[in-house]
């Protein structure tokens, strides 16, 4: 196997020869630059494997070399050094593309560990960067915003079930987007060139929806004045999306089922069954399972439905997907309202980092649109963001499905649960650690709890406060979401 090539960029010639020594001495190839500029030159001839860099050098600094290497090679992990080792420092590094940053002075067990977790990174970095290239330029993914691991793992399952005809069937909370989850299989189907008929099961009443789906014959019905061809028949050849199918009652279910197992229809009034050829793709934000069992939703066609499942994220649990969205609706609605507005002040971003949204996506888009309108400035503030934080938490019941049975309720309540609390537990424990300059004794003293026990909490949280070089607690650059920052449209 190839040795690993890394490429050091320090003007410190002794801090350059002990880089080299110590990395050489690991296995690695490296190669030592006394200037930003003549490693920039070398990476123009060929990629490396990874580039050490120091922050404070003359002429070109190391946020320099950050900005160029990224836009060169952005599958090259850099990893800063420095001896200016701030929250700020290590956000702006981050923003320009360090996977990580270590603070002088260092051991040399700490910097092979950074290299390590670099080169891992990198890995993961260089197939997810492959991944949406391939989605963005070949697959029509354009309206996806997220690079989260469960969001490359609905991108990886839409091109596996794109180029069959076999039923799909889309979950996920309102505002996750699955409708566009929808598009996308079909878009990537052998269908593509065909239509693609969306219905909302929850917009029409029943004897509508049949008739919209199905079709009539004239005089069928009252109001029936001339013969209406169904959506089913419309599709023909191409893709049905069925959203909401939760909602269907259980009269027009078994019809449906007739039509996936037949591939026939025969609309209202009429007498003679019409052959179809559609591809069907269902979602619902409800359990379908819970519903079978409550006796709400057919269980044969549940599994004629449930063939192959696609369980979009709430936005909760893709969080590393937030600021990335953020940028997306600020340059949208910017872009449409001719204002400018860079990012978010620190507070409000901190605000919308701990907020559950029950709505998802879509309440995010409609949280910035209103921000953005109400902005006076080139900095979105907390108070234009306007959320019912209030009510929140109890936004969920009124969406999913209602239980039937004892164990039911527990299991839901359980799921509310982990929805409300662990963001407040989570917005808790940071606004302590703000308050006390991250230092974890103070800030459980303060609140009034046990330091094991403050601890305890922030383990659960996955929060990590290390120590630095001069034995004082601070946030880690890697996962702090408690920075000063401003997000704006190139983040």
């Amino acid at each position: 196997m190839p040795k690993k090539k890394m490429l050091v960029i320090d003007d410190d010639p002794v801090i350059r020869r002990g880089l080299k020594q110590i990395l050489e001495k690991a296995g690695y190839e490296v190669e030592i630059f006394a200037s930003g500029h003549t490693a920039v030159e070398e990476l123009r001839q060929a990629p490396c494997d990874l580039v050490i860099t120091d922050l404070k050098m003359p002429g070109m600094s190391g946020l320099e070399v950050l900005r160029t290497v990224s836009a060169m090679h952005p599958e090259v992990p850099i990893v800063l050094i420095t001896g200016y080792s701030t929250v700020e420092t290590a956000v702006e590094a981050m923003k320009n593309g360090a996977v990580d940053y270590i603070a002088k002075p260092f051991t040399p067990d700490e910097l092979l560990e950074k290299v390590q977790q670099a080169l891992e990174k990198k890995a993961v970095l260089f197939e997810d960067l492959c991944l949406r290239k391939e989605l963005r330029e070949n697959h029509g993914f354009q309206k996806f915003i997220g690079q989260s691991q469960e969001m490359q793992k609905v991108y990886r399952r839409i091109l596996q079930v794109a180029p069959t005809d076999s039923t799909v069937l889309i979950t996920g909370e309102s505002g996750t987007g699955k409708e566009l989850v929808a598009r996308a299989i079909h878009q990537n189907s052998q269908r593509r060139g065909a239509t693609f008929v969306a219905v909302d099961c929850t917009a029409l009443a029943e004897n509508l929806l049949e008739s919209e789906l199905f079709g009539h014959v004239r005089g069928s019905f009252t109001g029936a004045i001339q013969t209406k061809t169904g959506l089913f028949k419309v599709a023909d050849g191409g893709t049905l999306f069925l959203d909401e199918i939760s909602n269907l009652s259980l009269k027009t279910q078994a019809k449906l089922l007739r039509v996936l197992q037949e591939r026939e229809i025969t609309p209202i009034g009429g007498t003679q069954s019409v052959p179809v050829n559609i591809r069907l793709v269902a979602a619902t934000n409800r359990g379908l399972k819970e519903m079978v069992a409550a006796g709400l939703f057919r269980e044969d066609l549940f599994f004629r439905l449930n063939i192959i499942p696609v369980d979009l994220p709430p936005l909760r649990e893709r969080k590393g997907d937030l600021r990335l969205l953020i940028a997306h609706f600020l340059k949208l609605f910017g872009d449409e309202m001719g204002k400018e507005v860079r990012g978010l002040a620190p507070d409000a971003l901190d605000l919308l980092e701990a907020y559950p949204f029950p709505g998802n996506v879509r309440e995010l888009e409609n949280i910035i649109e209103r921000a953005v309108v109400l902005a006076q400035g080139e900095f979105i503030q907390r108070e234009d963001l306007e959320l019912n934080v209030e009510s929140a938490p109890d936004h969920p019941l009124l969406s999913d499905y209602v239980p039937q049975r004892a164990d039911e309720l527990k299991e839901r309540k359980r799921q509310i649960r982990e929805r409300v609390v662990e963001p407040l537990e989570r917005a808790f424990l940071i606004q302590a650690l703000k308050r006390n300059d991250w230092n974890i004794t103070k800030a459980a003293d303060e609140v009034g709890m046990q330091r094991p026990n403050f601890h305890a909490l922030l383990k659960k949280q996955g929060i990590e406060v290390k120590r630095n070089l001069l034995g004082e607690e601070a946030p880690p650059p890697m996962r702090s979401k408690e920075s000063a920052c401003r997000l704006s449209e190139d983040f």
